[in-house]
């Protein structure tokens, strides 16, 4: 999926060599930009851009590690077997979003072990939404409709980012969170067709998770230090309150459809915006859980640091089978 992109037509190292000095060579990435072009990776590129891709692209990954974990703790208690096969799927469809975007961060000369190891040491981010509780079956599909929900709105502008690899990646990875909304609101339309006891368990996940859900998106514009440059280079095209803006409203509908409240006494139709307005987000909880104190941030990571050192063996295995079978190929070349 990546590599097909290392040898395109125009992007050998011959003709990388044309451009053969610091100012031609921003002038033709200036000139990429303004043409709204895809930059590869046998691209110059300037080191800020490849630093922020690198940043975005490995928090990304995280996320989709991390965020195995909530529902993950789900997948033995599942309410019937249909239901586990569905959470199985689309926890296995996570972890392949975070190999996506590892192998994507690696076209830009990151480490696969590097990127890994920040995590674990606490040095790099991942979304705060993944360090809240699931604590019951309903929060399993809160997080389908609200969070992969809100994951979608943010991710398919990603499509069309300026980083070739990264928005391919995300081209078949929003097509799976589609999936991933459709059955959490369909779980939670079964649950809200039951008795009053799981009406009432799906009205108390959604109380929780509302809030959280639109800090996803990040910090108000204002506030958003990289925002301005990451869409000057075409990385994001939207705007964090943008986004948000266009979550409430389309939620609002749906809530409507399942039969759910939105906790917020100030959501209400601007006319004169064309919006829906909401009250002002608890931006010190945001900072708070981002920094590594919410409610679930020490074991989320001390969980994947464990998985990782468990997993240790695999990654040997692995590595001495491929070492194995070099020395046999080799051996088999030069007789």
């Amino acid at each position: 999926m990546y590599t097909q992109s290392l040898d395109l037509p125009g992007q050998t190292p011959a003709a990388l060599a044309s451009v053969d000095t610091p100012d031609k060579r921003q002038a033709a990435f200036d000139a990429r930009m303004a043409e709204d072009a895809k930059i590869e990776p046998m691209d110059w590129m300037p080191d800020a851009y490849r630093k922020t891709l690198v940043r975005q692209i490995s928090q990304h990954a995280h996320s989709e590690i991390i965020g195995m974990q909530p529902e993950g703790n789900w997948i033995s208690r599942a309410p019937s077997l249909k239901r586990k096969a569905i959470l199985l799927a689309k926890v296995q469809d996570e972890g392949g979003h975070g190999l996506y975007l590892y192998s994507a961060a690696e076209t830009l000369n990151a480490s696969r072990d590097d990127l890994v190891d920040a995590l674990h040491a606490g040095r790099a981010k991942y979304s705060s939404i993944f360090n809240y509780p699931t604590l019951t079956w309903a929060d399993v599909g809160v997080i389908g409709w609200l969070v992969d929900g809100a994951a979608i709105m943010n991710q398919i502008p990603l499509c069309r980012c300026s980083y070739g690899p990264y928005a391919r990646a995300m081209i078949r990875i929003c097509k799976e969170e589609s999936f991933h909304q459709r059955q959490g609101f369909d779980a939670l339309l079964a649950m809200m067709r039951g008795t009053q006891a799981q009406r009432d368990m799906v009205q108390d996940a959604v109380n929780r998770w509302w809030f959280p859900v639109l800090m996803m998106f990040g910090p108000p514009d204002a506030a958003s230090t990289n925002s301005a440059q990451t869409m000057a280079w075409g990385i994001k095209r939207i705007s964090n309150d943008d986004l948000r803006q266009k979550f409430v409203d389309a939620t609002v509908e749906q809530a409507k459809v399942l039969g759910v409240t939105l906790p917020d006494p100030g959501l209400v139709w601007n006319a004169e915006r064309g919006h829906y307005d909401y009250s002002p987000l608890d931006w010190d909880e945001f900072w708070r859980v981002i920094n590594g104190d919410g409610p679930c941030n020490r074991e989320r990571l001390a969980t994947r640091v464990k998985a990782h050192e468990d997993g240790a063996w695999v990654r040997d295995a692995a590595l001495a089978h491929a070492r194995k079978r070099a020395r046999r190929d080799a051996s088999a070349k030069a007789a």
